[in-house]
């Protein structure tokens, strides 16, 4: 099975809330992954803010083009119980 991101919400900081296509959800923090050209703008909490579910790549993306892997995200999320 492939995984998908199909909902996404902020939460706080750089915390964002994820549904999995085949229902986990949790929660992210990705304040230590934002580095380098693509990331490093996300440190700007508004822009970090304004990221969107693209179901065609089946992840968060944001407007510069930055996007995680859904493996990564899933991966490295906290279950929520």
């Amino acid at each position: 099975m492939f995984l998908h991101v199909t909902k996404a919400k902020y939460l706080r900081d750089y915390v964002i809330w994820l549904r999995f296509n085949d229902g986990a959800e949790g929660e992210i923090d990705l304040e230590n992954e934002l580095e380098g050209e693509v990331f490093g703008p996300l440190r700007d909490k508004q822009l970090f803010r304004e990221f969107r579910v693209d179901p065609e790549l089946g992840t968060i993306v944001w407007k510069n083009d930055a996007d995680f892997a859904p493996e990564f995200l899933y991966e490295n999320m906290k279950v929520l119980a």
